[in-house]
């Protein structure tokens, strides 16, 4: 059964900085890719920062040197350090294998909310 437990997230002043878990079963982190991804209000999820097994990483061009993601293998834990949030990073952020599933499962996701 896939499980992925997000959380950290909060409410945080623009500027500021958060950090991001993402605890997942062994079944799916052992052997694939995972990224984080963010939804904003009616929107569709986007992939915001990827990891591969081998720890090579991939970031959308509007988080790139803000963001930086990582991962204990040990701990089946993938991890997003945000910093210098801005109000337009505010959204539902989800963690989950990249590329997606044919049907893929979600979390309960964590709210990070940037404030001016």
């Amino acid at each position: 059964q896939v499980q992925l437990v997000e959380s950290g997230g909060g409410l945080v002043q623009a500027g500021g900085s958060l950090r991001l878990s993402c605890a997942a079963s062994t079944s799916i982190f052992s052997v694939n890719a995972m990224g984080w991804y963010r939804q904003f209000p009616g929107k569709q999820r986007e992939l915001v920062a990827s990891i591969s097994s081998l720890a090579r990483t991939n970031y959308l061009d509007s988080v790139k040197g803000r963001f930086t993601i990582s991962r204990d293998n040990d701990k089946n834990t993938v991890y997003l350090q945000m910093n210098n949030l801005k109000p337009e990073d505010t959204a539902v952020y989800y963690c989950n294998i990249v590329p997606l599933g044919a049907d893929p499962k979600w979390g309960q996701g964590t709210q990070v909310t940037v404030f001016f």
